[in-house]
């Protein structure tokens, strides 16, 4: 046997393989992955708790967020006011 002939009944095996995983459930799952339709039925009574811990989560992120902008904006005050005396030197 040659090396190509071994090449080519491992692609066959691996690909009729392949095609046999991909018809079961695997296959439906990722199809309906793709397709952007739900995870399945476990997901969809999940989906509320999901979505309010989302939520939750943005608003969490949204009050740090305006927390850092209001201590860059006093940030810049500060330095401003430094500036403005001749205490700090541009660039530097």
């Amino acid at each position: 046997m040659e090396a190509g002939e071994v090449v080519l009944g491992i692609v066959f095996f691996l690909s009729i393989a392949g095609a046999v995983v991909l018809r079961g459930p695997l296959g439906r799952a990722l199809a309906e992955r793709i397709a952007g339709r739900s995870l399945g039925r476990s997901g969809d009574a999940n989906a509320p708790e999901v979505s309010q811990l989302v939520l939750s989560e943005l608003d969490d992120v949204k009050a740090r967020l305006a927390d850092i902008e209001e201590r860059q904006d006093f940030a810049e005050r500060v330095l401003a006011q430094q500036r403005e005396r001749g205490q700090v030197r541009p660039g530097g």
